[in-house]
């Protein structure tokens, strides 16, 4: 869970705050202290949490908070507002050159997660902003840096601009924009060579690299598992190259909160992306709103779906209306939807986003139960024969007990799964009836 200790100390100073009929200035200033204890913990930079705290105070002790029928609300509000303002403020969108190449350099230290986010960034805009990417190696140093970018541009049929010979990340650069003006590539992404620190050597390759190739982007990938170390990393790669932006990997980890709470306000520069998983497809646009909302325990409600309508197949999605209105929804299809819904993440994951939810409340709901049911689930459905998917009314005692063997689990399993997609497929076939009903202006539904 993202920010999960930062996330559960604010939820318990907020629980605290609500409990309250008004505010005075002393519960305001316990609260600030607690909140203060909390960004130290979680590694965010001491400069960064006393200009937060600072300002959260200055405003909660005014009129606003001390007068309001809802002081505990309005103190929250306050902290989400900071919160958003600490982050980034908006969205900072990509600017794209319409004519010509876009270039972005990946700059960072070995082990950030560079070579990932390169193909993931290609992977991203090639599809939601129709690019031709070209991923090019210019880490000469580490020949798996070069394997792992060749494997991944394979993986995602995304070429990749390499030469093993050529020990000069200037050389190859030069040669691959070539390539690319020649070939009608519009966007390319350098992964540039790292080093477990900053050294001279690299910075200066790393300006040349910048001065020849006149980047779109400079975009610095930070471990967000570093904490408060990620500040000085960026000042120095700010102060040498002036990046355009930053990317925070591997913030599905144990992500205390340091990195994304301390780089932005000392660098003055926005995260851009974040990368949420190890799937190519776990990275997204980064929302500063979003992410105190995330914080703070409030959920993330629109980002999940935004992964839901970037994750599910239209193709897919009509044909399940159609099968859905002609009541022909069988097994292939529930085991189809069961599929898609895992690709968005893991229940947890998913319950994450939604407010209020904690560590507290998904150790109570049995996540782990959940994931094993849902495994169970496909188990049981990949026993079967095309037959039986297809119509699942002939699937009598004998074919539950073959199923049962074959999936590893009881008749009772089997009988409570066929239980199970009974009911979804009358609450879908509701669903289906409700919607045609809805378009012919019979009536509307709530949410319409």
């Amino acid at each position: 869970m993202i920010f999960e200790g930062l996330n559960e100390k604010f939820q318990n100073i907020f629980s605290n705050l609500k409990r309250k009929g008004k505010l005075s200035e002393e519960d305001i200033k316990a609260a600030s202290r607690e909140i203060k204890l909390a960004l130290l913990e979680a590694d965010v930079n001491f400069k960064v949490v006393k200009q937060f705290t600072k300002a959260v105070s200055e405003r909660a002790v005014g009129e606003e908070v001390l007068k309001s029928l809802t002081p505990g609300q309005q103190f929250i509000k306050i902290v989400n507002d900071e919160m958003t303002k600490l982050l980034g403020g908006e969205l900072q969108k990509m600017e794209f050159v319409e004519q010509g190449i876009n270039i972005f350099m990946m700059v960072g230290l070995q082990g950030a997660g560079k070579t990932t986010t390169a193909a993931k960034i290609a992977n991203l805009l090639r599809k939601e902003k129709k690019f031709k990417p070209l991923l090019v190696a210019c880490d000469v140093y580490r020949p798996a840096a070069i394997d792992q970018l060749e494997i991944l541009g394979k993986e995602l049929d995304i070429p990749v601009y390499l030469n093993k010979d050529e020990k000069d990340p200037r050389v190859i650069a030069k040669k691959a924009l070539e390539f690319a003006e020649t070939e009608g590539y519009n966007l390319m992404i350098i992964d540039t060579a790292g080093r477990l620190q900053i050294d001279e050597t690299l910075m200066n390759e790393l300006v040349d690299l910048k001065e020849l190739l006149e980047p779109t982007e400079i975009l610095l990938v930070v471990d967000g598992m570093t904490g408060q170390e990620s500040v000085n990393v960026a000042d120095e790669f700010n102060r040498q190259l002036e990046i355009t932006g930053v990317v925070l990997t591997k913030l599905d980890g144990d992500t205390r909160g340091g990195a994304a709470l301390s780089v932005t306000y000392t660098t003055g520069k926005t995260i851009k992306y974040i990368g949420t998983g190890e799937k190519l497809t776990d990275i997204e646009l980064f929302y500063p709103d979003r992410m105190a909302n995330r914080i703070l325990g409030m959920g993330d409600v629109l980002s999940l779906i935004d992964k839901a309508q970037n994750m599910i197949d239209e193709e897919k999605a009509r044909a399940l209306e159609e099968k859905l209105r002609t009541q022909e929804f069988d097994l292939n299809d529930f085991l189809d939807q069961m599929q898609q819904l895992q690709e968005l993440g893991s229940i947890g994951d998913l319950m994450e986003m939604m407010p209020g939810v904690n560590k507290k409340m998904l150790k109570g709901m049995n996540m782990d139960a959940a994931e094993g049911q849902t495994k169970q689930t496909e188990a049981i459905i990949r026993s079967m024969t095309p037959e039986e998917r297809l119509k699942p009314g002939i699937i009598n005692g004998s074919r539950r007990k073959r199923i049962a063997l074959g999936s590893g689990t009881t008749v009772s399993d089997v009988n409570r799964m066929l239980k199970g997609f009974e009911q979804t497929k009358k609450m879908m076939k509701q669903m289906g009836a409700m919607q045609g009903k809805a378009k012919k202006g019979r009536f509307k539904l709530p949410f319409m």
